[in-house]
Order: structure tokens, then C-alpha cells, then sequence
């Protein structure tokens, strides 16, 4: 099972293993609040990207189709491959700030390792 969690809402057990997928580190939250299992910025927007996007509702299906395109890298791939594993034998939680819950970069990214897990073949 794959979620989406904004890291200023506290930790909870259910989140299973948490990653941060921002490119920069949140405003205001320590490390051990926090409470992740990795920071995975090679999975982040890049930085050109994140600053054309703006998180500007308007450039939202633009966003996700170039984002889509950044991740199509081998070692994006790789990545992504591990945490949809990861993703079949507990929940994994994808850990982001923006305050747009539904215009964000782990929305893209829990897309595709849902499309991923659809591909995967069963086993460990």
C-alpha cells in the first residue's frame, strides 16, 4: 500500500516505512519529528521544474507529464522499482510539504509506483 502524508501531520504507525520525496528539506521539522526511513531527492522534481511549476493549479497536467518524463532516468527507475518492492510487503508512505494535497509531486510518484506494483510479478 502506498499513501500520501504531508510531514507537518504527525507520524502515525500505520504510515509503515516514510519517505521524504522533496528536493529541499521542510521548513520548521526536525529529523526526529520527522520520523522518515530515507530522503529520496534523486525522486524529487528537479529544480527547474519545481520553480516553473510553482504550484500553479494551471500547469498541473503539464507538471505531471514532465515530472513523469524527469523519472524516466535508470537510477529513477531503479528507485522506484526498490520502493514499489518495498510497497508489496508493508505500507510506505511518501512524505511531502506542499499544502496543495492533490497537486504535488508524491501524487505523481504514488501514481506511478501503483502502476508499478500493477507490473510487478508477485513474490518478494
Amino acid at each position: 500500500m502506498i499513501r500520501r502524508k504531508r510531514i507537518y501531520d504527525p507520524p502515525a504507525p500505520e504510515d509503515g516505512a516514510r519517505f521524504l520525496v522533496d528536493r529541499l528539506w521542510p521548513r520548521g521539522v526536525s529529523r526526529e519529528a520527522a520520523a522518515l526511513s530515507g530522503w529520496l531527492r534523486e525522486l524529487a522534481p528537479s529544480e527547474e521544474l519545481r520553480r516553473w511549476f510553482a504550484h500553479d493549479p494551471a500547469r498541473w497536467p503539464e507538471f505531471r507529464e514532465r515530472y513523469r518524463r524527469e523519472l524516466g532516468s535508470a537510477e529513477a527507475q531503479k528507485l522506484l522499482q526498490d520502493l514499489a518492492r518495498r510497497a508489496r510487503t508493508g505500507p510506505v508512505t511518501l512524505v511531502y510539504a506542499a499544502r496543495d494535497a492533490e497537486r504535488n509531486n508524491a501524487r505523481v510518484l504514488q501514481e506511478l509506483l501503483e502502476e508499478l506494483l500493477e507490473d510487478l510479478p508477485a513474490g518478494p
